[in-house]
């Protein structure tokens, strides 16, 4: 196991695998053809080539072939693995010297939990996320949303929809990430993001570590077509945003250690809809 280790610290010691494995984390369930890889992180081919090859013989990340394409996706047991051995073996079985975690019991079962969604432009996906985790939490959950580069208003599709199914769009506007950074910010407890732009980021250094996920969707706004079609396009995000955010609020929160909780967040990345 600690020849392992040693591969694995040795391979994330180089600035340009380290960055390609946090996208991939970042990322993840996703899984990303080194083409999108090369152009988010700015990389040449041959460079990228051998990077991935490293990231691979180490454990770190996996391939996959889907056509004639090869897509790479980040080895969550495996990065997992490394903390625990580092966790277990480095603080000499004393984990809370090192790592910041709750167990069920440490939890406050009547806390009210603070989320974040991000993505873009936050007109449409992360205004329909921060809707819907706000009504169907049952008051479980304070939530925001912001985006990288936001737009100057709401996407007028994106009110409709909210409008005709009935949602409470009062106090909704967009939003710069900017606004929840800083001591003034709220501590969030968990923060999403819902579009590939924001996933592929670098994420500030949120306070209190929050439990994240990537439940990315297709950008609405750049649907094309016919209006109909163009509605459908939101509709459908709409949907798939509430699915997975039903899964979301019926997680026992309270009373999941961190490890098993990022685990179902994972895995309602990965649910059909």
């Amino acid at each position: 196991m600690e020849k392992e280790v040693l591969a694995q610290l040795f391979t994330l010691a180089h600035e340009r695998r380290l960055a390609i494995f946090r996208l991939l984390m970042r990322r993840f369930p996703d899984r990303l053809p080194a083409g999108e890889i090369a152009r988010v992180l700015n990389l040449p081919a041959s460079s990228l080539s051998q990077a991935l090859s490293q990231l691979r013989q180490a454990g770190l990340i996996t391939q996959a072939r889907e056509g004639t394409s090869l897509l790479y996706a980040a080895d969550t047991e495996a990065a997992s693995g490394l903390v625990t051995y580092l966790a277990a073996d480095c603080c000499r079985g004393r984990p809370e010297i090192c790592l910041t975690s709750q167990t069920p019991k440490e939890r406050d079962m009547t806390k009210t939990y603070t989320a974040l969604f991000i993505c873009s432009g936050n007109s449409a996906r992360s205004i329909f996320a921060e809707t819907l985790l706000r009504e169907l939490g049952d008051g479980r959950f304070t939530v925001y949303s912001a985006g990288t580069n936001p737009q100057s208003e709401l996407n007028p599709y994106a009110v409709e929809v909210l409008s005709a199914k009935g949602h409470d769009i009062s106090g909704l506007r967009s939003k710069h990430v900017s606004e929840f950074e800083g001591e003034a910010a709220p501590q969030m407890d968990f923060v999403f993001t819902v579009c590939d732009a924001a996933a592929n980021e670098e994420c500030p250094p949120w306070p209190g570590q929050p439990m994240s996920g990537h439940w990315g969707q297709p950008d609405p706004v750049k649907a094309e077509g016919t209006e109909a079609e163009k509605k459908l396009a939101f509709q459908q995000v709409y949907g798939a945003l509430r699915n997975r955010i039903q899964a979301f609020v019926a997680l026992p929160v309270e009373t999941l250690d961190r490890a098993s909780l990022q685990n179902h967040i994972d895995d309602i990345a990965k649910q059909d809809t």
